[in-house]
């Protein structure tokens, strides 16, 4: 009887019960009817336990994160940034709104978060250039979901807590399928420029820019050490491939290396000034600060100094910082209402986690994950047809069922079957990860479609309508990371994180 659990949890969703509840009526239902009475204390206990971790506090940090920065007005500062990478691109705007999702991944982690700020900002812009409020809103909705895919992630940090894997991993292989997925929306909104006439290209360089003494001082060092690190990773790249294919083993001491590195870097910078305005200078040095965030974030995981639940909390060290003392953007009285809002936002995602881990033991109690396994292997012995049948059932779920909740739910059924049939559990993880992610934007219940319904006004049907183009783009490099590992596992395996 414990395996109709997943129909009537269907059922609730279906009739509009929110998921906290079905995730935990449904299981406790059954387990009553079943005469089990004493194994619904499991279900609370669990609602407690699957939030009381260590590694699952880096959420409530990151979603405080994010807000800081949105508060602090680095939306608008990444806004500008990318308008004057991309305005001068035919559909400029629409470039610009898919280049800021991917440099705001790298701050929030979140798909909602994405919409709600950039969506409030870029959408009437959109429509005040000659686009219509419906494709400004797709557009929006598409490349939110860039953001759970670029690290830092809060999916991949559920992905990791339950499934025991390594969220350097995670976070390292998710930076090119986030990458690409913003590549194929830009192509498409290339190709969508001259079938539906959109604006024509030109560069949005704000005229009068300014910036305080102490944000260009620190902007002017962080661009130095930043591209002297870029010219060091180059150099590491070089050296690990050269003793692959030779056996040459290059060993100088890296501080060394970066010393070297740090007046090439300057030069260089020198040199490219001469060749852009003043305004154009002032609007990069603008976005330097926010920008540290994910180098801080990533390059301390990496080298080992902090771990990713306290690389979260010094995100929020660094964002207040950033905020109070060099952007000079807010005050102590704005502090109480960010918190609040960051704590909401947090206890959401918190509780839901609670209730699908609660939910995960009545499916543990029913034997499903047994009878599911026995279900898949009989399907097919080719494993490359039982990831395109997985990838399929993870599309639907993304539909109805919020990642985090599907992936504590699925994660340890499917997880097992596909490590025994051969493929890497990062690659899997990336693979369920990044599906589950597009889902959010997808009709009928995607997450971010009511989101961006509510930033733009707009209708979800007409929204679903407009961003099926960009989804079947994101669909394509769902299949791409699945059957072509190298996309998401060479990084992680060139910096020692993946064997």
């Amino acid at each position: 009887m414990l395996a109709l659990f997943l129909p009537l949890f269907l059922i609730f969703l279906l009739i509009g019960m929110p998921v906290f509840f079905a995730l935990l009526v449904s299981p406790g239902a059954l387990l009553w009817l079943n005469g089990q009475e004493r194994d619904i204390a499991l279900l609370y206990r669990n609602l407690y336990n699957g939030m009381d971790s260590f590694p699952l506090m880096a959420l409530p940090f990151f979603v405080l994160a994010g807000e800081l920065m949105n508060k602090g007005g680095i939306t608008t500062r990444l806004v500008e940034f990318s308008q004057a990478l991309m305005g001068h691109l035919r559909g400029g705007l629409a470039h610009v709104n898919i280049l800021s999702s991917i440099l705001f991944a790298g701050l929030s982690g979140s798909a909602v978060a994405d919409t709600s700020a950039l969506g409030s900002t870029l959408i009437p812009a959109m429509e005040k250039n000659g686009y219509t409020r419906t494709f400004a809103a797709a557009v929006t909705a598409a490349s939110s979901v860039i953001g759970p895919i670029i690290p830092p992630s809060g999916i991949m940090i559920i992905y990791a807590y339950v499934m025991g894997e390594s969220v350097a991993a995670l976070f390292l292989a998710g930076i090119v399928p986030g990458i690409l997925v913003g590549i194929g929306l830009m192509l498409v909104v290339r190709m969508m420029a001259d079938k539906y006439d959109l604006p024509k290209a030109e560069r949005i360089v704000t005229a009068g820019q300014t910036i305080s003494p102490l944000e260009d001082k620190v902007s002017f060092v962080l661009l130095r050490l930043n591209f002297a690190g870029i010219l060091m990773v180059g150099f590491n790249l070089v050296a690990s491939a050269l003793e692959a294919m030779t056996g040459t083993v290059v060993s100088i001491n890296g501080w060394l290396i970066f010393i070297v590195f740090l007046p090439i870097a300057h030069l260089f910078l020198m040199r490219m000034r001469r060749n852009t305005s003043n305004d154009f200078r002032i609007i990069c040095k603008k976005a330097v600060a926010p920008l540290q965030t994910p180098i801080i974030i990533l390059g301390g995981i990496l080298i080992g100094v902090f771990t990713p639940t306290e690389a979260s909390a010094i995100a929020v060290a660094y964002a207040l910082i950033i905020a109070f003392f060099v952007l000079h953007s807010m005050k102590l009285g704005d502090l109480p209402a960010i918190i609040t809002k960051a704590a909401l936002s947090a206890a959401t995602v918190l509780l839901l986690v609670g209730a699908a881990v609660s939910f995960k033991t009545v499916v543990s109690l029913s034997h499903a994950p047994e009878h599911m396994a026995v279900f898949i292997l009989g399907l097919s012995e080719n494993p490359l047809i039982l990831l395109f049948l997985i990838n399929i059932l993870l599309f639907i779920v993304g539909m109805f069922l919020d990642a985090g909740p599907a992936i504590i739910i699925l994660g340890p059924i499917l997880g097992p079957i596909f490590v025994d049939l051969g493929v890497h559990p990062v690659h899997f993880a990336i693979i369920m990860s990044v599906n589950l992610t597009v889902g959010l934007a997808t009709p009928p219940m995607g997450l971010v479609l009511f989101v961006a319904s509510a930033v733009s006004g707009e209708k979800v049907e007409a929204i679903s309508k407009a961003i099926l183009p960009f989804l079947a783009v994101e669909v394509l490099v769902i299949f791409l990371i699945t059957y072509f590992p190298a996309i998401c596992m060479t990084i992680p395996r060139l910096t020692g994180f993946v064997q």
